[in-house]
């Protein structure tokens, strides 16, 4: 959203202003993430995870390109082309890492970016579309990362791929055939990890688009903050530039040191230690867990273990799993509370920390822990919780609770007056 009172972009250097006249790239930089950009003045670090989400994809797109120079979609040198490059290939063991630790950042941040979006109501009106963006986002993450994980194969990257597209075979009438086609044979093989490559090195461009779909719709309404006021005057805001680029700039740093504690001193702590034996069709694994950033969903498709009337039990699970996600679709329109920001919803706040994050952590343990009592009870329950939440509880809540006053702008809420507060330069 461009205030009246947000600064234009006035080039000074010769070459700059011939720039300017013939492709205004400067000027759109300038107005998406710089002095042009207003934003409200009173955002917390929870916002500056969308800007790590972003340097997570251009890791992931840097080091996956270089990997993919060495690596070969082959299921007879597969997994020897993944050893050559920890071994032979200068600096491939730390591209390696970095991109399969980049993964698991790339989710965790994305993870807070979300949650933090539940909670101070981001996907609410006028905001919806930057939300539903933000779901196909995810799903287009995790259908990179499954393909991913299955590139390296060995043990549980073949098994993976087994179970997870088995799960489509419980689809009633074309579900078989639909899993012939996704692996181009009746098991993983050769056609699978062809494709499955051709997928992965594709889906990043596609997400890194949505990507900038997400970013432009954002620039429309404004960014959201933590009271849910809307901008009412130029108090409220301050330019992206300085003053959250030096923000972002911190939080990178911070965010760097913990990624490289991980890619140096524990790089196979997320991993699985099955992945570095060879694929072997005829040697199941004890104990089959997808990645760790999918366990919530494999602990609700593992929550289904009876049949309801004439509908199996895998079925059941399968639809659980996928409507997981897509839920978070409706949620603009099934939380229909005039409040924004979980700070000034009592009710909400309650179910919020004590209910939704509790079941997400269940799920969490749940879904990487043997599919055995009591993890099945427990994984039971919390789907349980987890689906009545956004399709009982939110709505609900939204309609009867009574809310908190809220500030009359953000100026009020930061400096507690309204009066003529303006940063120096201002006015």
């Amino acid at each position: 959203m461009s205030f009246p009172w947000a600064k234009e972009y006035k080039p000074s250097h010769p070459m700059m202003v011939w720039l300017d006249e013939r492709l205004p790239f400067p000027r759109m930089v300038y107005n998406a993430v710089g002095g042009g950009y207003e934003v409200p003045r009173n955002l917390n670090y929870f916002w500056n995870f969308g800007f790590l989400a972003g340097l997570c994809l251009m890791i992931q797109i840097v080091t996956g390109i270089v990997l993919a120079m060495h690596y070969s979609g082959d299921t007879r040198v597969a997994f020897n082309s993944t050893e050559h490059i920890m071994r032979d290939v200068n600096w491939g063991w730390l591209l390696r890492y970095a991109h399969a630790n980049g993964a698991s950042a790339f989710f965790v941040v994305v993870y807070l970016h979300i949650f933090r979006g539940f909670f101070y109501g981001s996907y609410k009106a006028p905001r919806e579309m930057i939300w539903l963006l933000g779901v196909v986002i995810f799903l287009l993450m995790m259908a990179t990362a499954f393909m991913g994980y299955v590139l390296p194969w060995g043990q549980m990257s073949y098994w993976g791929a087994q179970v997870i597209t088995g799960l489509f075979s419980a689809i009633p009438l074309v579900g078989d055939a639909f899993r012939e086609w996704l692996l181009g044979g009746f098991a993983p093989d050769n056609a699978t990890l062809t494709r499955f490559f051709s997928l992965h090195f594709l889906l990043p461009f596609v997400i890194l688009g949505v990507v900038i779909l997400h970013v432009w719709a954002l620039h429309i309404p404004g960014s959201s903050n933590p009271t849910g006021v809307e901008v009412k005057s130029e108090s409220d805001t301050v330019p992206f530039y300085p003053y959250y680029v030096g923000k972002d700039g911190w939080t990178i740093g911070l965010f760097m040191l913990i990624f490289s504690a991980f890619v140096f001193f524990m790089p196979n702590a997320l991993g699985h230690p099955d992945n570095y034996i060879p694929a072997n069709p005829m040697q199941t694994p004890a104990h089959i867990v997808p990645e760790w950033y999918f366990w919530p969903f494999y602990a609700i498709l593992r929550a289904f273990t009876v049949d309801f009337l004439i509908i199996p039990a895998k079925l059941m699970g399968v639809l659980a799993m996928f409507a997981a996600i897509l839920v978070w679709f409706f949620l603009p329109w099934l939380d229909r509370s005039p409040v924004r920001s979980g700070h000034y919803r009592p009710l909400y706040r309650k179910f919020f920390w004590f209910g939704l994050i509790p079941a997400m952590a269940v799920l969490f343990w749940c879904g990487g822990a043997p599919a055995e009592e009591p993890y099945v009870m427990l994984s039971q329950l919390a789907s349980l919780y987890y689906f009545a939440h956004f399709l009982i509880i939110v709505p609900i809540v939204s309609s009867i609770e009574r809310p908190e006053p809220l500030p009359y702008s953000i100026t009020e809420a930061v400096l507690g007056h309204d009066g003529q507060a303006k940063l120096d330069g201002q006015g």
